[in-house]
């Protein structure tokens, strides 16, 4: 590929992040008109599968698009994860139904799991051949945590001044000029003897990963936790893992090779991975409703809020790419992530009934900035430490491991709020307090939210724990039968 097909595969790849992310956020901020359009009588309690639908289906698909990766090339895997994305987006905002728009979205976070993974493994081919280190995969994780951070403000804005079906309809003009544009640029390594795929491993990881999300997602909410429903899940989870591994330990081809956990590297990152996706889950929900109940901060203003989060994950993400240009280790980022977010997490802590309102935006920009070093120097590590044939699913795993860390830490952590929480009522109803229960229901929330961000401040100590112990230096490990590959057009 020439300089310029490069640099429009890499502006193709950082389009499709944005729009992946986007999608996860800006949802939330639209169901109301949602509901009042599709369903006024009963959406309201339909509403959360609009999330589930795209995340289950996201995370199901994550190791199956590894292996396709590595089987067929990560070109065409890009555009059919890419089409699938807009198919699943012009059908939800044509949707005449709410049951229609909730099918549309599994369709969309098919496509999205691909965008999401499948993308950092592209951004790696289009590195240049003078390049000894990409700074590719950083970007798109400081792209991704940006629009991550700016998500929720976009789906006010197009919530409040135009349709809501805006919300799905925006994705088509950006997504299908970076489809023909991905489609004429692109020039990827080929796998020329292809490897078979072990689809009944990819439907044990899709069982236990759509059961896992399911356990957290309605534990403690819409069944009890001791209810036949969630115990009936939590033994299937356990029984889809169990079967997961035996297979992956027998499986000539197995959709997650056990080879790779004995990388140190790949071992440690994946936990990383995970525990990162526990402890940065609720951040941004609590201290948005921290902001909106206890300081009454208006919905529209609260997402500017996280203008300084987003400021803190560019700033760090541009200067750790520069860094590393210039020999800086992804380990040395990882462990000062760690230590700033660790900061940040401390300081959130603090939050009071009457803190500063600069202090809270103190805290966000220390969390974006340690959150914009992870971000990115996590899949480089990963991909750094990946057999050349392995490339695909070493990416796709650590994403799939980040998507359960993320849905663990939303059910424990909400668990634990509503345990701590000792005031009138429940969390819940807190917006609807007035008088004297309002001020007791206000600091019971907050004297719960410090405690969460206290556990997620251990959980960070953990991760520093673990990034200490990652190799200095180790050249990436090449196992034997590397599949031959040739640089054509996939």
């Amino acid at each position: 590929m020439t300089l310029i097909q490069r640099r429009l595969g890499f502006l193709v790849c950082l389009v499709t992040i944005v729009l992946a992310v986007l999608d996860t956020q800006i949802v939330s901020a639209a169901t109301v008109p949602i509901v009042r359009d599709l369903d006024p009588a009963h959406g309201i309690a339909r509403i959360p599968w609009l999330v589930s639908a795209y995340a289950l289906a996201s995370a199901a698909v994550l190791p199956l698009y590894g292996r396709l990766c590595d089987t067929v090339g990560a070109k065409p895997v890009f555009l059919g994860a890419l089409g699938a994305f807009l198919t699943g987006s012009a059908l939800c905002g044509a949707a005449p139904s709410l049951g229609w728009l909730i099918a549309s979205r599994a369709v969309q976070g098919i496509g999205a799991g691909g965008l999401m993974s499948v993308t950092m493994v592209v951004i790696v081919h289009l590195r240049g051949p003078e390049q000894k280190k990409s700074g590719g995969a950083a970007a798109g994780g400081f792209v991704a945590g940006g629009a991550m951070a700016v998500g929720p403000w976009l789906g006010g804005f197009l919530s409040d001044h135009a349709d809501w079906r805006w919300a799905f309809f925006i994705n088509l003009p950006l997504g299908i000029a970076a489809l023909a544009t991905g489609a004429v640029v692109l020039r990827l390594p080929r796998v020329t003897r292809g490897r078979a795929i072990d689809f009944p491993g990819a439907a044990l990881a899709a069982a236990f990963a759509t059961a896992l999300l399911l356990v957290t997602e309605w534990g403690g909410k819409q069944y009890a936790w001791t209810s036949p429903q969630v115990l009936g899940l939590a033994l299937a989870c356990a029984a889809a893992l169990a079967l997961l591994l035996r297979r992956q330990a027998t499986a000539p081809e197995p959709i997650l090779p056990p080879a790779l956990f004995r990388v140190p590297e790949l071992r440690l990152g994946f936990a990383l991975q995970g525990l990162i996706g526990l402890a940065l889950t609720g951040a941004i929900y609590y201290l948005m409703v921290y902001l909106q109940v206890a300081r009454a901060v208006p919905s529209s203003s609260a997402g500017l809020f996280l203008i300084p989060m987003a400021a803190g994950i560019v700033t760090s993400g541009v200067l750790t790419s520069r860094l590393g240009a210039r020999g800086w280790s992804e380990r040395t980022f990882v462990i000062s992530g760690s230590v700033v977010t660790l900061a940040a997490f401390l300081l959130l802590a603090t939050t009071g009934t009457g803190t500063s309102l600069w202090q809270v935006r103190g805290a966000l920009l220390l969390l974006g900035a340690g959150f914009g070093q992870l971000l990115g120097q996590l899949i480089q590590l990963v991909q750094g430490a990946a057999p050349a044939h392995r490339l695909g699913v070493a990416t796709t795993a650590a994403r799939f491991f980040q998507t359960l860390g993320t849905a663990l830490g939303a059910s424990l952590f909400g668990t634990l709020l509503s345990r701590l929480y000792d005031g009138p009522g429940g969390i819940g109803s807190l917006a609807a307090l007035r008088g004297a229960e309002r001020v007791r229901g206000v600091a019971a929330y907050v004297s719960a939210m410090d405690t969460v961000f206290l556990c997620a401040a251990g959980i960070m100590s953990l991760c520093l724990a673990l990034a200490l112990r990652l190799p200095k230096s180790r050249p990436a490990p090449q196992e034997p039968g590397e599949p031959v590959r040739e640089t054509v057009p996939a």
